[in-house]
């Protein structure tokens, strides 16, 4: 049977990534507004997840990032600069200020973190609303054009559509790469226990601002994304509530895991566009889902899986013990 497994799990990612490129081809506007906002929320939940779920440092402003991101990418895409440019300079902005808001995190720890990089967040999102001749202040910045590349527009939602997904793997494949490179092992045992993690000669202040520059650029990535996405922003989406949302996306997937963004966003975006037959109790039964499965699992839904194939390991190696045991007590 485990002869199986790797190939039935590429197979079922080729399955899972044909879908998410040809199925879209018959959705209207809004699915496909939907769909790009899942992958836009998709990065900058990887980005938090880095943050929290590897590197164990509690964070509440990746709402905060995202803005950056997106104001960076609104202010200079609508004076002409293309959007690859864009994007970096919302990278670069944001791993600095990622970088300087991790040095807080040198020296507290768990829910004191969790109240300075919320007095952060606050701060940013006074910023976007008080700098007016920055940020447009409470009125945004509206037509925020889409990019064109190799001479195609991307002004429709299919197109552009594909280039949050295109954007998406481009990230899927670097986050996948860092978690299996020695940064990834450090972040893992920085999580674990800090201080063993130093005594084996691990710069845990460095990689504790790494794990912050780091997932702060990805939300950066996903505000410049989102920015042309709308089409217009404005202070009101990069409020707390975002960074609450994704700590949920976080949190619900399973946070430590590297498909649990995907999974927490498709839940927090998807799912109450699933539920909206309801009508006005959508939110309500979406609310009770969510309270429902973090009491039953905390660790999220990929929580359970890892649960299930850890007790089907342990019985496995069991009855392998067994079978052993019986075979000597046959010998002797």
């Amino acid at each position: 049977m485990s002869g199986f497994a790797k190939p039935l799990k590429i197979a079922l990612g080729l399955a899972v990534i044909a879908g998410l490129i040809v199925i879209p081809m018959n959705f209207n506007r809004y699915g496909l507004f939907i769909l790009s906002q899942w992958a836009v929320m998709s990065i900058a939940a990887m980005g938090l997840n880095l943050t929290l779920g590897y590197a164990g440092q509690v964070s509440l402003a990746q709402g905060a990032f995202v803005g950056i991101g997106a104001y960076a990418a609104a202010i200079m895409t609508t004076h002409g600069w293309p959007l690859p440019a864009a994007i970096v300079v919302a990278i670069a902005l944001s791993f600095a200020v990622g970088w300087v808001l991790g040095y807080p995190a040198l020296r507290v720890q768990h829910h004191y973190l969790a109240f300075v990089t919320l007095a952060f967040s606050t701060l940013a999102f006074l910023v976007f609303r008080n700098e007016s001749w920055l940020t447009g202040g409470i009125y945004g910045i509206s037509n925020i054009p889409r990019p064109h590349f190799f001479g195609i527009a991307t002004s429709k939602p299919l197109p552009f559509y594909y280039v949050c997904l295109g954007s998406l793997a481009i990230v899927s494949v670097a986050v996948w790469w860092l978690i299996r490179s020695p940064w990834g092992r450090a972040f893992m045992a920085l999580r674990e226990n800090p201080l063993r993690a130093q005594s084996l000669g691990i710069d845990t202040r460095r990689y504790t601002l790494m794990a912050f520059a780091i997932g702060s650029a990805l939300g950066g990535v996903a505000g410049a994304l989102y920015a042309p996405l709308t089409q217009y922003i404005d202070p009101v989406p990069f409020n707390l509530s975002l960074s609450l949302d994704l700590l949920m996306m976080v949190i619900v997937g399973g946070a430590g895991f590297y498909f649990g963004p995907f999974l927490g966003a498709m839940i927090a975006v998807l799912l109450p566009e699933w539920l909206r037959f309801t009508e006005g109790y959508y939110l309500m039964i979406y609310a009770v889902a969510v309270m429902g499965l973090l009491i039953w699992s905390p660790t999220g839904i990929l929580g359970i899986l890892d649960r299930y194939l850890a007790e089907r390991r342990t019985k496995a190696a069991s009855a392998l013990r067994a079978v052993a045991k019986s075979r000597l007590e046959t010998v002797q």
